[in-house]
């Protein structure tokens, strides 16, 4: 099947656009762009500096994707965003590219969806099965690990994690990372019980959940401590992969500044 591009949209005659693709009207699509093979642009989309983007991935009206940081040292420098495959960019989605203070790249991964009025800024990272509800916002440096649901209305603050099949309840405030397997939710964001919906929803084994419960309470209820939490939970018996997870996060998160733990970066 030929490209489909509509009679008002001004698409560079250096980008590269993949067969089966559908450009809608009034979209403006940069030089340096490469569209991969199955991708849909409706109307009014823009995509511009240095973007690749894969297969079968729909991007929705005004979404705006490769345009600069919004970074005060950012001087030009040639930098990149990087999309995978078969992910969904709901109305005026924005994704800016990358500073030169990490490796250049700004990533969403697969099967991603964000929602409309989503921002991802400058340098973050998505993996695969990320869901951003309605006018979430991410600061520069986030990395999302896979299958994580944010819900409407999230700021998550620049160098903040947020861990594998974690949950961020609606408006929350992230100041710091977000442990994985975790319902988090409030101003500042809290871990409020472990993400049992999610776990069960991919198979999970009930020993699995029931190790998770453990060391939330542990954590968060009890509070006996990180160290000694890790121990009572790690120290007999075979590990389970899934604690060694979260503890390894949490060790992580502890040695960056304000329980961030790639806040360290800017002291590099």
């Amino acid at each position: 099947m030929s490209t489909n591009i509509a009679s008002t949209a001004a698409v560079d005659p250096k980008a590269i656009i993949d067969d089966d693709v559908q450009i809608g009207h009034f979209c403006v699509i940069g030089p340096n762009v490469r569209i991969g093979r199955g991708s849909v642009l409706a109307n009014h989309v823009t995509v511009t500096g240095n973007t690749t983007i894969g297969e079968d991935n729909q991007f929705f009206q005004g979404a705006v994707i490769g345009e600069a940081p919004q970074d005060l040292s950012y001087r030009g420098e040639p930098t990149w965003v990087e999309i995978g495959h078969a992910n969904v960019f709901r109305e005026g989605v924005t994704i800016n590219r990358a500073t030169t203070k990490e490796d250049g790249y700004t990533r969403v991964g697969n099967n991603c969806y964000l929602m409309a009025g989503a921002h991802v800024a400058h340098d973050c990272s998505l993996g695969d099965r990320v869901t951003m509800a309605n006018n979430t916002m991410l600061g520069g440096h986030v990395h999302i690990h896979n299958d994580v649901t944010i819900s409407g209305g999230v700021g998550v603050s620049q160098f903040a994690s947020i861990g594998c099949f974690s949950f961020v309840g609606a408006m929350s405030r992230v100041l710091h990372d977000v442990p994985p397997y975790m319902l988090v939710e409030g101003s500042p964001a809290r871990p409020r019980c472990a993400n049992v919906v999610a776990l069960k929803r991919n198979n999970f084994s009930s020993d699995d959940i029931k190790a998770l419960q453990s060391a939330f309470k542990l954590l968060y209820r009890s509070k006996v401590g990180q160290d000694e939490a890790a121990q009572l939970l790690l120290g007999s018996g075979p590990i389970r992969p899934v604690l060694k997870n979260v503890f390894d996060f949490l060790e992580h998160s502890r040695g960056g500044r304000h329980g961030r733990g790639r806040d360290r970066r800017r002291a590099a």
